[in-house]
């Protein structure tokens, strides 16, 4: 057997507020559009997370909270009643592995397409700004990106209480939390940056403003479930979907700032740079929220088991999520554990495939045959 070359910290156990992890090791959320047309759980998908349930903690994949959401071809829902009876056979098999699993929550916003719509309404978003980029995959190919619709004020407590209820409908599957993704471009990510956000109502124009949605969807969904259940995922360096604002140093240190105040779960960083960085200024680190949010902080994107180790000994995270590396190795703590060598990173082409290649027949470590 290979020797054990890794430092306990990262495989250590950790106190969750009030949920125990065995690791610090966190499965992060990867989008894999399995869940069909009818954007409903399925046995594929509890296999695929059964799998990975050695990881102290696993966030779920995007899960769109209503149909207005939709943005992205073949992945879940949690809108209706039967999407979240469907998702109980996947928290069901993760839960006999003894490990949490939180529902990511999303709304695709602007990332999205009128034929993803009834009636080919055009998407949501805080202002009517246009991604630009090379287009999107929607039901009808491949399409360019369509101005958006900006909400109108009095709609934006109609998406605030889909958030709601899709928590509740995950509480009820028997999820241990949600994460609120506020990430990436998406809608709430629009709310906070002046490079999307124009609006010159209540939710735009000064930072407090343009964080009073992402705040409302944090005060309706703790409603749900206690704050210490409740995750937020922002990305402050990302240029992924057209994003990337002057004051983002600023303005995410002032929204953590404000998060810290719920005694949230986490805070969860996207702050590698493998999406992209928008070159406004320096990167950030994870090391400038700690000053800010007092509660425990995921780092997330592109980090090895080595910098893993790093940021967790010098205290700037407290949990590590890991993406590509637990696609193409579903044995990833495992492997952590050993210093067994990793699996290659997937193809994208895989990634998106709708089936299980690609999916679930990643092979599992075979240590070698003992030569006589």
């Amino acid at each position: 057997m290979t020797a054990q070359t890794t430092s306990p910290l990262l495989l250590s156990s950790f106190k969750l507020g009030d949920l125990a992890l065995k690791n610090r090791v966190v499965m992060a959320p990867l989008t894999r559009s399995r869940a069909g047309e009818a954007r409903m759980p399925n046995a594929l998908m509890a296999e695929y997370y059964t799998q990975r349930a050695s990881a102290g903690l696993i966030i779920t994949e995007a899960t769109v909270v209503s149909t207005q959401a939709n943005g992205w071809l073949n992945t879940p829902g949690i809108y209706s009643d039967e999407q979240g009876e469907a998702w109980k056979q996947v928290v069901t098999a993760v839960h006999a592995r003894e490990t949490p699993i939180f529902m990511q929550l999303w709304h695709c916003g602007r990332a999205s397409h009128s034929n993803f719509h009834e009636n080919n309404q055009l998407p949501v978003a805080a202002s009517a700004i246009k991604i630009n980029g090379e287009g999107i995959h929607t039901p009808l190919g491949k399409q360019p990106y369509e101005t958006p619709r900006a909400l109108e004020t009095a709609e934006i407590s109609i998406v605030v209480e889909d958030y709601r209820k899709a928590a509740e409908r995950a509480k009820i599957a028997g999820f241990d939390g949600v994460e609120i993704h506020a990430a990436n471009g998406y809608l709430i990510d629009t709310f906070l940056q002046t490079r999307t956000n124009h609006r010159t109502d209540s939710y735009g124009g000064t930072v407090e403003n343009r964080y009073r949605f992402l705040k409302e969807i944090v005060e309706a969904i703790i409603t749900v479930f206690p704050a210490n259940r409740v995750g937020v995922r922002l990305s402050p360096n990302g240029v992924y979907n057209d994003m990337g604002s002057p004051e983002y140093r600023e303005d995410f240190l002032y929204f953590a700032g404000q998060l810290n105040a719920y005694d949230l779960a986490y805070l969860h960083l996207v702050d590698g740079l493998a999406f992209g960085f928008h070159e406004l200024g320096t990167p950030m680190m994870i090391s400038e929220f700690r000053d800010v949010f007092a509660g425990p902080l995921v780092g997330n994107c592109g980090y090895t088991q080595e910098q893993a180790e790093t940021a967790l000994n010098s205290k700037v995270a407290d949990l590590i999520a890991f993406g590509r590396d637990f696609i193409s190795n579903p044995d990833l703590v495992e492997r952590f554990t050993n210093g067994w060598p990793l699996n290659p990173q997937a193809e994208v082409g895989v990634w998106y495939s709708f089936g299980p290649e690609g999916y679930i027949d990643f092979p599992r470590y075979q240590e070698p045959a003992a030569i006589s």
